[in-house]
C-alpha cells in the first residue's frame, strides 16, 4: 500500500460525497471497521469489508463492496481509514461540497492484503435483483434463528460461516454476496451481472459492486 499522497479528495459532483456518505454508513452499520480508499487518476474506489474469517479454518467467504467515484482532481493515493473517521468528516460537509478530508489516522486490515484482479473477468450471467434479496433475506433469518441470546464469539462465527459460506446457485457464487447486495443498498429492481476470476466472484450493478473471495481460511 503506497503512502498518503494528497491530504483530500476532490470529487467532479457534490452528489458523489452524498454517494460516498450513503455507501460509508451503510457498511459501518454491518462492520465498525474500515474503508479503504484507492485513487488511480481521476477515480477513486472506495472498498468497505462485509464479510471476512475471524478464525483459522472457518469457511466464511471474504465478501467486500465496492463504490467508484469521479475525481475532478486526480490522485495516485492508497489509505485505509476508519469508517468513523470519515463519516465524521462527511457529516461536516454541506450540500454543495465537493471535498473530502483524508483522516491522518490509517488502520491495517487484513482484507486489504489480497486484491480482487483488475483483468481477466469471465462474464457468467445475471441474477435479478429480486433473487438475491430474497437469498439475503432467508439467510439473515436463518443466522438469527441459529443463535441464541448472548453467544459467544465462536457461535456467531460458525453460524455465519454456516450461512454465508453456503453456495448461492451453479456457479459458485457465495450467499454471503446477496447478503452485500442488499445490505450496502446495491439491489434494486434490476438484475446484476455475475463475474468469476479464479477464486473471486463480482456482482456489478448500476449501485456498486460486491466482490466475493471463496475459499477458507484467513487471508
Amino acid at each position: 500500500m503506497s503512502d498518503l499522497l494528497t491530504s483530500s479528495f476532490r470529487f467532479a459532483d457534490p452528489r458523489d460525497l452524498a454517494d460516498l456518505k450513503t455507501f460509508a454508513t451503510r457498511a459501518k452499520a454491518i462492520d465498525d471497521g474500515a474503508i479503504r480508499l484507492q485513487a488511480a487518476g481521476s477515480v477513486l474506489a472506495a472498498y468497505v469489508c462485509v464479510l471476512r474469517p475471524r478464525v483459522l479454518g472457518e469457511s466464511t467467504p471474504t465478501i467486500l463492496g465496492l463504490r467508484t467515484m469521479e475525481l475532478a482532481t486526480p490522485s495516485e493515493t492508497d489509505v485505509t481509514v476508519p469508517l468513523a473517521a470519515v463519516l465524521d468528516r462527511l457529516a461536516r460537509a454541506g450540500a454543495d461540497d465537493v471535498e473530502l478530508p483524508v483522516p491522518p489516522t490509517t488502520v491495517t486490515e487484513s482484507w486489504t492484503g489480497v486484491g480482487a484482479p483488475r483483468g481477466g473477468w469471465e462474464l457468467l450471467g445475471s441474477i435479478p435483483d429480486a433473487e438475491l434479496k430474497s437469498a439475503a433475506e432467508a439467510g439473515i433469518g436463518e443466522v438469527a434463528g441459529a443463535v441464541p441470546n448472548n453467544p459467544g464469539a465462536l457461535m456467531v462465527n460458525n453460524a455465519r460461516a454456516a450461512v454465508w459460506g453456503r453456495e448461492l446457485d451453479a456457479t459458485g457464487l457465495p450467499a454471503g454476496a446477496a447478503f452485500a447486495a442488499l445490505a450496502l443498498g446495491f439491489l434494486a429492481d434490476g438484475d446484476q451481472k455475475l463475474y468469476r476470476a479464479g477464486r473471486w466472484f463480482r456482482l456489478s450493478g448500476n449501485r456498486g459492486h460486491v466482490l466475493a473471495r471463496t475459499g477458507s481460511g484467513l487471508l
